[in-house]
C-alpha cells in the first residue's frame, strides 16, 4: 500500500466524523438482512461495522443482545454480565441499546458506576475475578470496534472464562440475531432505557479501583516505582483514560498522561498510512505525536481505544515493532516468574520466528496457533500458557503466581511490563531486542495484500498441502507446507510455507475482498521481498489451477 501524503500529520477538518449524523443514521437506517454487508457478522473480534453502512445500527445491537440472552439462559449461565464500552461514538447508543434488551431479559447486568468507559481486559478480569468464588457462572460484553475508525462501532461476547467466545458461540449468536433481524424483531424483548437505569437488575461498580488494586498481582509495580522511571503515556482518547491516573497514584509511578482529551471524532490523532483516522498503536503513524515526545522519558506508551493493545517507545529505539516487543517480553518474563516449566508459550502463526527462538534458546514449550486471541484463552484460564501474543500487539501473561489474570489481551500489563523490564535490567526493551537479534538472527517482517474474490477467498480457506507444486521458495528448500497450526492442530484458513531462514502465510481477510500475505527473512530486506514475490505467484499459480 502507498504511504498516504499526510499519513502521520495531524488530522484536518476534512478527515474528521460528523457525529450528528453517524448517531442519527444508528437510530434511524434499518439494516436490509438480505444484504450481506447489513448481516450480523462476527469475526475473530467481534461484529463491526458503520451505521452510515447499515453495518453497525440500533438494530444490529438489539438482536445481538437478545440472542446473547438467549444463550445465557440456554447455558444456564445466572450469574452478572459485565457491560463496558469504549470512546468511539456508536458506543455510547449501542450501550444504551444493548442496556435495554438485557435487562429487560432479566439478566444482572454490572456497569461501571458513573456510566463511564471500560476497556476490553478489565471486563475478562472482572468476569475471571467473579468466577473463582462463584457458582453461579458471569460472562461479558464489550462495546468497542478498538482500533478501527471513529465511524465505526463494534461488540464482542466474553463467555464465562473470560476471553473472546469461540467459533462455535459466535456462531449460534450470529444466525439467532440474523434470524431476529429477518423477523421483523418479533422475538425481541426491549424496555425503555430510563427504566433500565433504575432496574434492580442493574448494579453499579467502581471497575477502575477493582482492577487497578490488582496490578501488582502480575506486574512488578514496586520495582518501577522505586527505579523513578519516568512513563509517558497517550491513551490515545481510548477507555482507560481515567485508569492511568489512579495506577500512578495508587503505585507511586512517575507517570505523565501526555494526551488527556477524549473526543469521539479522535480529531486529535495523526492520520495513519492510508490517510485515514485509526488509533492503531502500533503504527508509526497514527504513533506520531508519541514519537517525538521519546525524548522526554525513559518510556513511552500508547494503547487503542479498547486497551486491549500497547505501543511500545523507547528512547534508544523510538516506536517497537510489535514482534520484536513480543519477543523481549517473552524472554523477560519467562526468565524473571517463577512459573512452571511446562507453561507453554502461545503465538499466532504469523507472528515473527523470531519467538521459536527464543523458545527455543530458553528450552521453553511452543504453541504455533491460528490467527485470533481466542486460541489462547483455554490456555491462559488453565495456566498451561504462560504468555499468548498476537502479531497485532495484543497479548496477555500469567499472574506472578501462575494463576490467570486474563483470558484476553491487556494493553495496561504489556505497557506496564515495558517499564519494569527497564526498571529491573536497566535496559529497555529496544536494547534488550537489539541483544535478541545478535544472539538469535535479524528478522525482516512484511505483510501485504491483494484483491481476492468470494471464490478465491473460499479456495485459501480450502488449500491443502499437495496444493503447493514447488519445492522451493526464495532460493531455500521448503521444509513445511502448514494448512492446520502445530499448536493445537486447528485450521490455518490459508496456509504458511517455511524455509530454514524464511516464511510466508497467506490467508483470506474476513471482512474485506482481499487476502493477505505475511512473511519473514532472517537473511536481509532483498529476501524477504524475494519471498514476497514469489509467494503471490505462489498463490497466483493455485487460483490459476482453480480455474479463476
Amino acid at each position: 500500500m502507498t504511504v498516504h501524503h499526510h499519513a502521520g500529520k495531524p488530522a484536518r477538518p476534512e478527515d474528521r466524523i460528523n457525529i450528528g449524523r453517524l448517531v442519527s443514521d444508528y437510530f434511524l437506517l434499518q439494516p436490509d438482512v438480505s444484504c450481506v454487508e447489513q448481516k450480523v457478522t462476527f469475526g475473530t473480534s467481534g461484529h463491526r461495522g458503520s451505521s452510515e453502512k447499515l453495518s453497525f445500527n440500533e438494530h444490529h445491537i438489539i438482536a445481538i443482545c437478545q440472542a446473547v440472552a438467549e444463550y445465557r439462559l440456554a447455558q444456564g449461565f445466572q450469574g452478572p454480565l459485565f457491560l463496558g464500552k469504549d470512546t468511539h461514538a456508536l458506543s455510547e447508543p449501542a450501550f444504551a441499546s444493548a442496556l435495554s434488551v438485557l435487562i429487560a431479559n432479566g439478566v444482572p447486568v454490572v456497569i461501571q458506576q458513573d456510566q463511564g468507559f471500560t476497556p476490553t481486559p478489565v471486563i475478562s478480569r472482572l468476569i475471571i475475578s467473579h468466577n473463582k468464588s462463584n457458582i453461579e457462572q458471569a460472562d461479558g460484553l464489550i462495546i468497542t470496534p478498538s482500533h478501527n475508525p471513529p465511524s465505526d462501532g463494534g461488540i464482542k461476547y466474553n463467555p464465562p472464562h473470560g476471553g473472546p467466545a469461540e467459533g462455535e458461540i459466535t456462531k449460534q449468536i450470529e444466525q439467532r440475531a440474523n434470524d431476529i433481524l429477518a423477523n421483523s424483531f418479533t422475538d425481541i424483548v426491549q424496555m425503555p432505557f430510563s427504566k433500565a437505569m433504575q432496574s434492580n437488575l442493574l448494579t453499579k461498580q467502581d471497575f477502575i479501583e477493582l482492577y487497578v488494586s490488582q496490578l501488582d498481582q502480575v506486574v512488578n509495580m514496586k520495582a518501577i516505582a522505586q527505579s523513578g522511571v519516568t512513563i509517558g503515556v497517550d491513551p490515545l482518547g481510548g477507555s482507560g483514560i481515567h485508569y492511568w491516573p489512579v495506577i500512578a497514584k495508587k503505585y507511586g509511578i512517575n507517570l505523565k498522561i501526555v494526551n488527556p482529551v477524549v473526543d469521539a471524532s479522535f480529531a486529535f490523532m495523526p492520520l495513519d498510512k492510508d490517510g485515514k483516522i485509526r488509533m492503531d498503536c502500533s503504527s508509526p503513524y497514527a504513533m506520531a505525536g508519541l514519537i517525538s515526545m521519546k525524548d522526554d522519558f525513559d518510556l513511552a506508551v500508547g494503547n487503542d481505544p479498547d486497551f486491549d493493545r500497547h505501543g511500545i517507545v523507547t528512547k534508544t529505539g523510538g516506536l517497537m515493532n510489535p514482534n520484536h516487543y513480543l519477543a523481549v517480553a517473552i524472554n523477560y518474563l519467562m526468565t524473571n516468574r517463577s512459573w512452571p516449566q511446562t507453561a507453554k508459550i502461545g503465538k499466532t502463526l504469523v507472528s515473527s520466528s523470531l519467538i521459536d527462538r527464543v523458545a527455543a534458546h530458553i528450552n521453553r514449550p511452543l504453541a504455533e496457533v491460528p490467527v485470533g486471541f481466542k486460541w489462547f484463552v483455554e490456555g491462559l484460564h488453565n495456566s498451561s500458557f504462560a504468555f499468548g501474543g498476537e502479531e497485532s500487539a495484543g497479548a496477555s501473561f500469567l499472574a506472578l503466581d501462575g494463576s490467570c489474570w486474563t483470558t484476553d489481551k491487556d494493553g495496561f500489563i504489556m505497557a506496564l511490563l515495558a517499564a519494569e523490564i527497564l526498571a529491573v535490567t536497566g535496559k529497555d526493551p529496544h536494547q534488550h531486542y537489539l541483544e535478541l537479534a545478535q544472539k538469535l538472527g535479524q528478522p525482516c517482517y512484511g505483510r501485504v495484500e491483494a484483491v481476492a474474490s468470494l471464490a478465491q477467498k473460499k479456495i485459501l480457506t480450502q488449500l491443502s498441502a499437495d496444493a503447493i507444486t514447488t519445492d522451493s521458495l526464495a532460493g531455500e528448500a521448503i521444509e513445511q507446507v502448514l494448512t492446520h497450526a502445530p499448536g493445537n492442530n486447528a485450521a490455518i484458513g490459508g496456509l504458511k510455507v517455511v524455509t530454514k531462514n524464511g516464511w510466508f502465510a497467506a490467508r483470506p481477510s474476513g471482512t474485506e475482498d482481499i487476502y493477505k500475505i505475511y512473511a519473514e527473512s532472517f537473511i536481509d530486506e532483498t529476501h524477504l521481498q524475494v519471498i514476497i514475490k514469489e509467494a503471490q505467484d505462489i498463490i497466483g499459480i493455485v487460483f490459476k489451477n482453480a480455474g479463476l
